[in-house]
């Protein structure tokens, strides 16, 4: 077996493929079996690099560049005594005609096109003082009077170039080494980053393949037995019914319809050239995918819709009447989506694929997701159920039990419970929609595939149990004065401004983090170019935009009372899974920023409440 020259965190020169460049990289791995090693340039880039494509920095440094055998990156200017013999480009060859053109070319050696001695250039270079996690920003001025010489010399080059081409005077050999030359010239001047695969997957989270499969039942039995629990006259989690309903009664192909008729109009509301068009986070490959930001606009139609269907007097008590069928519905819906969607990613490239989904486990692939962006045309299947069908339905849910409390309970207005409740909701789910574009930098969109578990969420349980206090009031109300409501108010109000000032600090700064108004916070620089906040709201705690969402999530419990754990299920549960979020945050961060990642947790130690480790 070869033995590797280079230890991993070294750091040593790399020659950047197809050119005669180094760039001072950083040693991250090896594998034995190509004998190939992992690099990573200082602006992120990694590649693989044969051996020989390496060179220890202090051999590189010192070597003069007079030398015959110098790297191509470190040549002068200059032309050695042996090179100042050979036959200028613009001289005739041997048994060749002097032309008058030629006769009046200058014969001076310091004209001839020789080769540039190429630095990348860019607006920003990070330093990562040897990928200490601690970056400093160096600009690159192209006003200095070297970047200037350096720039007219090769466009004076270039123009010699064209005057020789259009005479045809210099040889087939040299005019192919010019052209190497300009052509490395114009890759450095603006590098890409090139394309990798997406590595296997093998930290597997939700208790891996055992745990993903019976995730795959657990989720809809929880689904269905909450929902079965609000019917009961007694709704206490330990109360099971004294029977189950019949199959046949729980599948029924008008609710059906009603179901997809539902989901291909929200489609349909997605597909208008309505709102504007952005781009998303790179993927590997470097693209950007282009996302339409209309859910507001769906939004607004949606309403209509519904006003017109109020209008035209359609009963929406069929819904609350069919609950527990739409629910299996779109349970049976979001299952063959995922079958469709796991099936096309055989046939998705290694680029294409999630980060979590790819461990080669056909179940635990299923669950996760194994295609990061699965899309029909222009039409993406993950973003479009992010927030559309589930959320807005979410909404419309709620909407749906207001007026049936209303029909149930003989009252001609809204208990003020059920207000409350549906009030709450709705902002949080105008708010998501009028922040739309804030979801294209989160972790379901960015690294998580489109499987089951994302198919689920969005199209049941988002739907289905986060409206449970709506259908939990409309059999069981709960009368509430005026001083607790105030009092519930206030808290929804300050679970809110900490959640949406959070978010809002976080996605402009992520946008601009030199805009004026970010002068006064704090950062840490990181070797990827990024900052990380370690005042403001993100000073306070690691996750605020969690803190915020969990006193929202208590906001809402608190108008269904306190006879019944019932209604809190989704606090509950809605604490459970930011904890297990926040922990897959931290596990990604300290992945990606490194030490960076351990100074920022030092001078921010409380995760999502504070004082609370």
């Amino acid at each position: 077996m070869p033995r590797r020259k280079f230890a991993d965190e070294e750091i040593v020169m790399g020659r950047w493929p197809g050119s005669v460049l180094y760039y001072e990289v950083q040693v991250t791995g090896y594998d034995d079996t190509t004998h190939l090693y992992t690099v990573k340039y200082k602006d992120g880039t990694e590649l693989q690099l044969k051996e020989n494509y390496m060179k220890s920095v202090s051999s590189f440094r010192f070597r003069k560049s007079s030398s015959s055998s110098g790297s191509p990156s470190r040549r002068s200017g200059s032309r050695s005594r042996s090179g100042s013999r050979s036959r200028s480009p613009g001289r005739p060859a041997k048994h060749k005609r002097r032309s008058s053109s030629q006769s009046r070319e200058p014969r001076n050696e310091k004209n001839m096109i020789e080769e540039p001695n190429l630095i990348p250039l860019k607006l920003h270079e990070n330093n990562t003082n040897q990928y200490n996690g601690e970056p400093d920003i160096t600009e690159v001025n192209y006003s200095s009077p070297r970047s200037i010489l350096e720039r007219q010399r090769i466009e004076s080059e270039r123009a010699r170039e064209r005057i020789l081409e259009r005479y045809s005077l210099y040889p087939r050999k040299e005019e192919k080494r010019t052209e190497e030359i300009y052509s490395e010239e114009r890759i450095f001047e603006t590098p890409k980053t090139i394309g990798k695969a997406c590595p296997k997957t093998k930290e597997l989270e939700f208790g891996g393949k055992i745990g993903a499969f019976f995730m795959i039942f657990l989720l809809p039995a929880t689904v269905f037995y909450l929902l079965l629990m609000c019917t009961q006259k007694d709704p206490s989690v330990l109360n099971f019914p004294p029977s189950l309903p019949a199959f046949e009664s729980l599948w029924e192909a008008r609710v059906f319809g009603v179901f997809l008729l539902w989901f291909f109009l929200q489609a349909l509301f997605y597909l208008l050239p309505i709102g504007k068009v952005v781009e998303g986070t790179p993927l590997l490959d470097g693209m950007k995918l282009q996302y339409r930001i209309n859910g507001f606009y769906a939004f607004i139609l949606t309403a209509a819709a519904i006003g017109t269907s109020l209008y035209f007097d359609i009963e929406f008590y069929y819904i609350y009447d069919h609950f527990l069928q739409f629910a299996v519905c779109a349970t049976v819906f979001s299952l063959v989506l995922s079958i469709y969607l796991y099936v096309r990613s055989l046939n998705a490239s290694e680029k294409e694929l999630s980060p979590g989904g790819n461990s080669g486990n056909i179940i635990y692939d299923f669950f996760m997701g194994r295609e990061l962006n699965p899309r029909i045309g222009n039409f993406d299947l993950k973003y479009f159920c992010e927030l559309r069908p589930g959320l807005i339905g979410w909404a419309v849910i709620n909407f749906t039990m207001l007026l049936t409390e209303m029909k149930v309970q003989h009252l001609n207005m809204p208990s003020l419970s059920m207000i409350l409740v549906n009030s709450f909701q709705l902002l949080y789910v105008v708010d998501a929609l009028w922040n739309e574009e804030a979801i294209l930098t989160t972790m379901d969109i960015t690294h998580d595939g489109f499987g089951f578990m994302l198919a689920f969420g969005d199209l049941v349980w988002v739907p289905f149990l986060y409206s449970l206090q709506t259908f939990y009031l409309v059999n069981h109300p709960n009368e509430i004065s005026w001083p607790t409501a105030s009092g519930i108010v206030a808290l929804n109000i300050l679970g809110y401004y900490i959640f949406r000032s959070s978010n809002s600090q976080k996605n402009s700064f992520r946008r601009n983090p030199k805009d004026p108004k970010f002068a006064h916070l704090k950062v840490i620089p990181t070797a990827t170019g990024k900052y990380l906040l370690v005042s403001g709201w993100w000073g306070f705690v690691r996750h605020p935009n969690y803190l915020g969402d969990i006193i929202m999530a208590l906001a809402w419990s608190l108008p269904c009372g306190i006879n019944h754990i019932l209604p809190y299920f989704y606090v509950i549960y809605f604490t459970g899974l930011l904890i297990h979020r926040e922990a897959r945050d931290e596990r990604q961060c300290k992945k990606k920023y490194g030490l960076a990642w351990e100074k920022y947790c030092h001078r921010v130690p409380y995760r999502i409440f504070p004082y609370i480790y």
